[in-house]
């Protein structure tokens, strides 16, 4: 391992570096809330939405506008955004025992019943990020409509120290 942390560099920021990612800026809330909670030893996100740059990358219903595969790469994005708001409160990420949990949303047209792999982005990017420390419950839920027309949206929990 290297000494990320001996350069300032949280191992998860290390980890997401060698993934090729990095954390944005916590995305400003579009209504009367905040990106993050902690109660006891565990963070709350807010739902977040697919945004890059301060911008939502993709509008409409998965299974109509949006594909599956676009979707997925999307609630990935949703992840990073819930990470960089852990990391809003609590200011390292390698306190971050676990995430708990995770709740997907997908805006989904009628006759689309795969949530569940849409979700899979971000649970997946979680595990790659995370490890052992990413492996989560989750729920993934088909809605009608998600704000500002978005495609997904990700919440999580997670447990620190």
């Amino acid at each position: 391992m290297n000494d990320a942390s001996n350069q300032g560099i949280s191992r998860i920021e290390a980890r997401l570096a060698e993934l090729g990612l990095a954390l944005p800026a916590v995305a400003a809330p579009v209504a009367a809330y905040v990106p993050a909670v902690i109660s006891g030893n565990h963070i709350y996100t807010s739902g977040q939405l697919p945004f890059v740059d301060g911008k939502l990358t993709a509008s409409g219903k998965v299974g109509a506008a949006v594909s599956a595969e676009d979707a997925k790469a999307l609630a990935a994005i949703c992840a990073i955004n819930a990470i960089a708001a852990l990391k809003s409160v609590i200011g390292d990420l390698d306190r971050v025992t676990r995430i708990v949990k995770v709740v997907g949303f997908v805006a989904s047209d009628p006759s689309f019943t795969g949530q569940p792999g849409v979700i899979n982005g971000a649970s997946e990017l979680l595990g790659e990020v995370f490890g052992e420390a990413g492996i989560h419950a989750r729920s993934a839920v088909g809605v009608s409509v998600l704000p500002l027309d978005s495609p997904v949206e990700v919440e999580l929990i997670a447990e620190f120290q």
